[in-house]
């Protein structure tokens, strides 16, 4: 079960959730305990709903990564949206263009063991992996 597991399209509301629920599902069969399973569902909901919120479409595709001794699971948030102008602004604890709390990204970031974002005009794709202990 190496590589990748699925994708999850994200155009709608709904679809938040069922990415949510499919990675949640795709982690317990990894192994992770129940509370790096809702660290990750917390980080696919968030990943999921800025892509709704931003752009018309995207996805979420999840992956087994296998290196040296360690496995994990990589997630994967790409869209087709004009991008992340300011990535360190972003990046900021607070900052929201939504009028949410902007614990967004950075909450993101801290969840996971990885966390890497790149952003043009064309799209944005945030990739992160949390490694099974």
């Amino acid at each position: 079960m190496k590589g990748s597991l699925s994708k999850v399209p994200i155009s709608k509301e709904w679809d938040i959730v069922g990415a949510r629920q499919t990675g949640r599902n795709i982690a317990k069969e990894l192994g992770f305990g129940s509370v790096n399973q809702a660290r990750i569902a917390t980080t696919i909901s968030e990943l999921a709903r800025n892509i709704y919120l931003y752009t018309e479409y995207g996805e979420i595709s999840f992956e087994e990564v296998c290196e040296k001794t360690k496995v994990g699971l990589k997630i994967i948030a790409t869209d087709s949206g004009p991008g992340i102008k300011d990535i360190s602004r972003v990046m900021e604890d607070g900052y929201s263009t939504s009028g949410g709390l902007g614990a967004g990204l950075p909450g993101v970031k801290r969840l996971m063991d990885e966390f890497d974002v790149e952003s043009n005009g064309d799209g944005t794709k945030i990739t992160v992996i949390m490694w099974l202990r």
